[in-house]
C-alpha cells in the first residue's frame, strides 16, 4: 500500500474525526528514562481510534451500497464506531453483538442509532448472524480489523503523531485484531524517519507474537485477560503488513497492564482502558532498551466499565 493511499484516506475522513492531542509527562519520562509522546485516541469521537477505520470504510463504499447499510459483528469499540460513523453519513448500521455483551456497550450502540442483532457468544454464531443480515438486507459487511480501508483509517492516528513529532524513533501500539498496528506500521514506513513500530500484547492472548514466530496466523486457546479489546486475532489482510513492517511484539503480564493503567490515571489524570495500557506496559517492561529514545505511544481508547475497575479497592 503506497503513501498516496494513506494521504487520501486521511483527507477523506478529516471532517468525521477529531485530530486528537499528543500529551507528554515529565514524571513519566523520568520513571521510564524515555521521551514519551502519547497520542490520545481516548479523546477520539466515541472514545477510541476505531472511529477512523469505520469512517474510512463507509466512505469508500459506492452510494448504492451505502443505501443498503453496513453490518459488522463486534461487542466492543468497533460496534460503537461503525454505528456513529454510519449515523453521521446517513447510513443504516446493523451490529451483531453476543448476548453476553455488557449492557453499557449495547446502550452506546443504540445511542448512535445502531440496530443490534443479538446472538450466542461464539464466533460461529456471530458470523452466521452477520451473513444473514447481508443476505436479507443487502448490507455490506465491514470487518473491524481485517479490511484495507479500515487499516488505512486506523493508520491516520500515527500519521498525525508523526506530523507533530517527525523525529520519533519508535511507535508503540496494542495488538488485538491487527488493524491499528498494521495501519501504524504503514504510516511509520511512509511518513516516519526510520521509525520502528512495536506492539504490546498480553501473555494470555499472545497469538500475534506467536504468529510472527511461526510465520502463520495463530489462535488463542484462552482469552483470560483484562485487556478485553485484544482478544481477537490477526487476519489475512493485516498479517502480511505486520510481518513486513512491525519490528517486534513485547508481551506483558496482567499485573503489568494494571500497573501501567493505574500510573496513567494517577499521573496524567486521563482515562484509558486496559487494552490501551498494554503498549505502555510493554515499554516499561523493556525501558532499559529504549533509554533516551523518543517514543510515541498510541492510547487506543478510553471506554471503561467504571463499575469494574481493576484497581478498585471498595
Amino acid at each position: 500500500m503506497n503513501k498516496r493511499a494513506l494521504e487520501d484516506c486521511h483527507n477523506r475522513i478529516k471532517n468525521y474525526i477529531h485530530r486528537t492531542p499528543v500529551l507528554t509527562s515529565t514524571l513519566l519520562n523520568e520513571i521510564s528514562g524515555v521521551r514519551l509522546f502519547f497520542k490520545c485516541e481516548n479523546f477520539q469521537r466515541m472514545g477510541a481510534f476505531k472511529m477512523r477505520g469505520a469512517a474510512s470504510a463507509i466512505l469508500q463504499l459506492p452510494k448504492e451500497q451505502q443505501s443498503k447499510g453496513v453490518v459488522t459483528h463486534s461487542s466492543g469499540n468497533f460496534a460503537q464506531a461503525l454505528s456513529l460513523a454510519a449515523k453521521n453519513l446517513g447510513v443504516k448500521a446493523y451490529i451483531v453483538m453476543p448476548s453476553t455483551a455488557p449492557q453499557v456497550k449495547k446502550d452506546a450502540v443504540k445511542g448512535y442509532d445502531g440496530e443490534i442483532i443479538e446472538c450466542p457468544p461464539t464466533l460461529e454464531a456471530r458470523e452466521q448472524a452477520a451473513a444473514l443480515i447481508q443476505k436479507e438486507k443487502g448490507a455490506t459487511f465491514l470487518h473491524p480489523s481485517n479490511d484495507m480501508d479500515v487499516i488505512l483509517g486506523q493508520g491516520t492516528a500515527a500519521i498525525e503523531l508523526l506530523e507533530d513529532h517527525p523525529d520519533l524513533e519508535y511507535i508503540f501500539t496494542p495488538v488485538g485484531g491487527g488493524g491499528l498496528i498494521a495501519g501504524s506500521a504503514l504510516a511509520a514506513h511512509h511518513f516516519g524517519n526510520d521509525c520502528k513500530v512495536i506492539g504490546g500484547e498480553p501473555f494470555a492472548v499472545d497469538d500475534a507474537y506467536r504468529s510472527l514466530q511461526s510465520g502463520k496466523i495463530e489462535t488463542n486457546t484462552t482469552t483470560n485477560t483484562i485487556a478485553d479489546g485484544l482478544k481477537t486475532q490477526l487476519g489475512d489482510v493485516n498479517f502480511p503488513i505486520i510481518q513486513k513492517h512491525v519490528s517486534e511484539i513485547i508481551r506483558v503480564e496482567e499485573d503489568e497492564i494494571i500497573a501501567a493503567m493505574r500510573l496513567i490515571w494517577e499521573r496524567m489524570k486521563i482515562i484509558i482502558e486496559p487494552s490501551c495500557a498494554v503498549p505502555f506496559a510493554a515499554l516499561l517492561k523493556e525501558k532499559n532498551r529504549f533509554k533516551g529514545k523518543k517514543v510515541g505511544i498510541i492510547f487506543s481508547g478510553g471506554n471503561v466499565d467504571l463499575d469494574n475497575l481493576p484497581f478498585r479497592t471498595i
